[in-house]
């Protein structure tokens, strides 16, 4: 089978990528979210400031997804 470029989905894989990046970003903030209140209630600060730093880590990179995408899909 022939890899998909954009013939099936409508959507070209370069701008696909950045659009699964953005969502896999977006998703971790969600679930890192969900592993430092974890880690809050059971005391460990340490362990949910890993988990915050993280997550603000994964929120930066689907900000800048969105920003380049919103660029080349304005192009």
């Amino acid at each position: 089978m022939a890899s998909e470029t954009g013939h099936i989905t409508g959507t070209k894989d370069k701008d696909y990528n950045i659009i699964w990046f953005t969502e896999q970003c977006l998703s971790n903030v969600l679930r890192l979210e969900s592993y430092a209140e974890d880690a809050d209630r059971a005391g460990d600060t340490d362990l949910a400031d890993f988990f915050r730093r993280a997550q603000e880590t994964s929120r930066k990179g689907a900000d800048q997804g969105k920003e380049l995408l919103a660029s080349r899909l304005a192009a």
